[in-house]
């Protein structure tokens, strides 16, 4: 019997596994999934967390529940990859495999960045970041009780999971902190190395609007050196300092250290990936899928999506000896929660910005594309359900890999 060894059962392992398994023969490949964790992270969860909205328990499944029947799934933890041999060793042995999908995912590496040494998560600690389960339960008991000061929102690094989150965030401390009565009170900022709020420039322009609106000072073009935690102080390369009172990172995001100990990775843990195969650059055999890939796209649940039902198209053709197709072309889908009871979405790729229009069908929608809407923000809320009960298990849903640009348009310039 033939094998296939999938790397984590995150949202891109998972969906992977559930597609091969309806794709291939149960009598002729054996599908294995290994890794550490036991527990599957509903990842977009964590943003509502530290505003009360979640709690841990509604962002955290045992993985078991969304392995199909008939694939191995293997609780160990991963120590190399030789790709000359197809073999991963493992803690405590060895899996030989014909083909390989790396879904490793990628982690906060807070140490990273000089000052935060053994930092850990602590809820009357002045430092905090919501991009781990932990972390966003101990922001939940800081935020709870924060009545006066500076709140810092700062992108350590890029890339890190879902650049539209920093936006959310801030958004929602805006709300969450009008809705406690002590807004007035409070400093709202978000420092970034990005030249903007965010990476595109139409969007970019909506959500500075919107910041604005909000009373929140966006500081761009930050390149983060050094943390100073007994000052309360972040310090850029260029020596500039911002003080904070509460200060939340994204902290540096790292890909894992097997695939950087297995010369595989590109000096972050991410494995060097053709954009559009979705296939590893530097090795047969082998397919990369959700945060493990270096493709310049979101680290966002839907980009893993999204690659999910390319990797799996792309690893069957082969197997039937065909050529695999160049079918992704970096589709990512957001909702950006603005309000508490409002969101805007965008849909993007490589090469095209978000555009207004409808989604996900064209001229239908129902969900307006640049717009603020309260549909927009229960999409947003919805997509939990979604998540649990139809993306996990593989099923065929109304969005394509590829971007449509059917029933988008392009906003009118301005002319003198």
């Amino acid at each position: 019997m033939k094998k296939i060894l999938i790397l984590g059962s995150g949202a891109g392992g998972t969906m992977v596994a559930a597609k091969l398994h309806r794709l291939l023969s149960p009598t002729e490949w054996q599908i294995t999934i290994i890794d550490k964790d036991d527990m599957h992270h509903y990842q977009p969860g964590w943003l509502f967390i530290p505003f009360g909205i979640y709690t841990a328990q509604d962002c955290m499944k045992p993985k078991r529940e969304f392995i199909p029947k008939g694939v191995k799934y293997v609780l160990d933890e991963i120590v190399g990859v030789d790709p000359d041999k197809r073999r991963v060793e493992t803690k405590k042995g060895h899996y030989d495999y014909d083909w390989l999908v790396i879904a490793s995912g990628c982690d906060i590496a807070p140490d990273d960045i000089d000052g935060l040494d053994g930092w850990k998560p602590d809820s009357k600690g002045d430092i905090h970041t919501f991009f781990s389960v932990e972390g966003a339960v101990a922001l939940f008991h800081r935020m709870k009780y924060f009545k006066k000061g500076r709140i810092v929102f700062n992108v350590a690094e890029m890339p890190h999971k879902c650049p539209v989150v920093p936006m959310e965030f801030i958004f929602l401390a805006n709300a969450h902190f009008i809705h406690k009565g002590v807004r007035d009170n409070i400093e709202i900022e978000l420092v970034t190395p990005a030249t903007g709020i965010f990476t595109k420039p139409i969007t970019t322009k909506i959500m500075s609007s919107a910041a604005e609106e909000k009373n929140i000072i966006v500081t761009p073009n930050f390149d983060l050196a050094e943390y100073h935690p007994e000052e309360k102080t972040i310090e850029s390369a260029r020596g500039d300092k911002i003080s904070y009172d509460l200060l939340i990172s994204t902290f540096p995001n790292l890909g894992a250290d097997y695939v950087e100990n297995s010369g595989m990775g590109d000096g972050m843990g991410y494995v060097f990936t053709n954009p559009h195969t979705l296939k590893a650059e530097k090795y047969d055999n082998i397919y990369v899928v959700g945060d493990a890939t270096n493709v310049p796209t979101s680290k966002a649940g839907s980009v893993a999506h999204y690659e999910a039902e390319v990797v799996a198209e792309n690893l069957v053709l082969e197997i039937d000896g065909e050529e695999p197709k160049p079918a992704y072309d970096g589709h990512s889908t957001c909702f950006i929660v603005s309000e508490l009871d409002k969101a805007f979405l965008i849909d993007f790729n490589y090469d095209t910005e978000p555009l207004p229009g409808k989604f996900p069908f064209p001229g239908m929608g129902p969900f307006d594309l640049l717009g603020e809407s309260n549909l927009n923000y229960w999409g947003k809320m919805m997509f939990k359900w979604v998540y649990w009960n139809l993306l996990l298990s593989g099923q065929d849903m109304p969005l394509e890999p590829q971007m449509t640009m059917a029933g988008k348009t392009w906003p009118r310039v301005e002319t003198a």
